[in-house]
């Protein structure tokens, strides 16, 4: 056997164990979908080639520990029949996660998923000065945690109010978190903050009445980061209501990132090492 290129494998997904030899390999699923078949052979194989266990990972993949060296190619092959295949690794676009999303959640404000699937197409491998990670969430209640990720998306609804057909109840001020919404019943007064929305689509959902009609959007944060340093994105754009405007925003953060980034930098320190005035003012050519 000739030597062993493990920053390769490793690139590849088969991330080398303490163990000599001996590799645990990570899936490449998106948005933590995997079909029931393809779990099947994903259980074929930790019973054959690892040791009977699979790992979940926190950025919804899994993990099947102790493959060999020399099973490595029979591995793909098998993998490949299920139309499985080990995940990217290293310095480029990571495993894209998502919630449900509206498909299945009471609660989601966008598909997720097939968002989740797009984004796989379009940036899942590329290559970068470092790892980037990408995860959408499809409401409010933040599950995916948009906020942790190098650039995380999530689902919004801008309300609008329509006076002819509210009947002043209080409802959507009693669902509101965020005292944005001020209603007086007796006097038939209403306000509204929209400084304090927070997007969240309660007061539309909550309308018995279809008083509060909403706009489907995203809102977009940059930066984030949940490792050696935990740092909270930054949302720098206002609510936006197109995919093909947020596929702008993510083409042009990655190629900033490409220009600006150094090898082993995180987006996050690229940006502060240049300064977030910079990367501002390429997002507002975006818009």
């Amino acid at each position: 056997m000739g030597q062993v290129d493990y920053k390769e494998l490793k690139k590849g997904g088969f991330i080398q164990q303490i163990q000599k030899n001996n590799f645990s390999m990570r899936l490449g699923i998106v948005g933590g979908r995997i079909q029931a078949e393809q779990l099947l052979k994903v259980y074929e194989i930790a019973r054959k080639y690892g040791h009977g266990y699979i790992h979940m990972t926190s950025r919804q993949s899994i993990e099947i520990p102790f493959i060999k060296l020399e099973d490595i190619e029979t591995v793909k092959q098998e993998l490949a029949e299920a139309e499985l295949y080990p995940a990217a690794s290293g310095p480029r676009v990571r495993t894209i996660t998502a919630c449900q999303g509206n498909g299945v959640c009471r609660n989601g404000l966008i598909d997720s998923e097939d968002l989740a699937n797009e984004f796989g197409k379009r940036y899942y491998g590329k290559e970068l000065p470092h790892k980037f990670k990408l995860g959408i969430t499809a409401c409010g209640n933040n599950c995916l945690k948009a906020e942790e990720n190098d650039l995380g998306v999530k689902g919004a609804v801008k309300p609008l109010w329509n006076k002819n057909n509210c009947t002043y109840c209080g409802l959507c001020e009693t669902v509101c978190r965020h005292k944005a919404i001020a209603v007086n019943k007796g006097a038939k007064g209403f306000s509204y903050d929209t400084s304090a929305c927070r997007y969240c689509g309660r007061c539309v959902k909550a309308c018995p009445k279809e008083a509060w009609e909403g706009k489907s959007g995203l809102i977009v944060y940059f930066g984030g980061l949940f490792g050696n340093r935990i740092a909270i994105g930054k949302q720098l754009l206002p609510i936006i209501f197109s995919k093909d405007e947020l596929f702008e925003i993510v083409d042009t953060t990655l190629g900033f990132f490409e220009k600006h980034g150094k090898q082993g930098e995180r987006f996050r320190y690229t940006v502060e090492r240049v300064g977030w005035e910079l990367f501002e003012k390429e997002l507002e050519g975006v818009l």
